[in-house]
Order: structure tokens, then sequence, then C-alpha cells
């Protein structure tokens, strides 16, 4: 234990080690004070009914109605009450999940409505190279037919060149 005090000393931070923090004060110990003083503190709540300073109930999420009534609780701001600041939270909180909903909903709308414009358009040019490939192909079937009858073979039967022998 004694060689860490020399360390410190030796790099200079002993006064770091000499600084103690004092705990801020009791929520209590304001009970005499206004709700401004006793708010100044996070963990206070300030009771305008019985003007006392309470520690605020951490393992409840509420205050319970004995402790001092929704009403007449004031926490973060002594203009607003406690079921004040609740309705405007839950009101606030379900705006943004029907914002956020919303906005998931337009997404996927949108990405379908981009994904069968897509597939519409792949269609319209896969007809086209259809009825391109289908026109080629008509083209070089006048051209061999033309072809065949400039020199005398017809397209009857695969066998009428050995059947005249001139």
């Amino acid at each position: 234990m004694s060689f860490i005090p020399l360390v410190l000393l030796l790099f200079g931070l002993s006064s770091t080690l000499a600084q103690t923090t004092t705990p801020p004060p009791s929520c209590e110990s304001k009970n005499s004070t206004s709700c401004e003083d006793c708010l100044s503190t996070v963990d206070c709540l300030w009771c305008i009914q019985t003007k006392r300073c309470i520690t605020y109930p951490s393992k409840t999420i509420l205050p319970p109605q004995s402790l001092c009534p929704l009403s007449e609780a004031r926490w973060g701001l002594c203009s607003m009450n406690f079921q004040i600041l609740i309705i405007t939270l839950s009101v606030a909180g379900a705006l943004l999940i029907i914002g956020l909903l919303v906005c998931i909903f337009c997404c996927c709308k949108c990405e379908n409505i981009g994904s069968s414009r897509f597939e519409n358009r792949m269609n319209r040019q896969k007809d086209k190279r259809k009825t391109k490939q289908e026109a080629r192909k008509a083209e070089l079937k006048i051209r061999h037919d033309e072809i065949r009858q400039k020199y005398g073979l017809s397209r009857a039967s695969p066998y009428a060149r050995f059947e005249n022998p001139n």
C-alpha cells in the first residue's frame, strides 16, 4: 500500500489521491427551502401539498400516492406537475412510435412499388427482345427461302434433290 503513494508522488499525482469528492446533500436536508432549490438535485422530488423535499423512490417507477399525490409532485421542473409530465412523455413516445411505424410502412410500400416497376420494365424489355428475335428469324427464313429458290432447292422434302436425276 505504501508503494502506490510513492509512485504517485514521483509522477506528481499525489494531489489526486488526497482529493475526495463530497457527496451531494440529501434531499431531506432541503425541506425548508424552495422548489427550485430542492429540484437542483436530480434525485429529489418536491411535494407542494406538504412543502417537503423527498428523495425520489427509484425502486418504483412512479412515486406512491402515500408519499405525494401525482398532481402535487414536481420533478425536474417546478412549473410542471408529475402527472402532466407523465402524460406529455407518453404522448410524445406514442407519436414517436406511430411516426416510426408510418416511416417503416412507407419505406416497405415504396420498395414494393419500385420492385413492381422494375419487373414491369424488365418484362417490357424482354418482350422487345423477343419481338426483335422473331423478326430476325423471319428475315433469315425469307432470305434462306430466296436462296433455296434461286438454286432450285425446295423445302418440301429433304429427299427431293435425290429423287430428281437432272
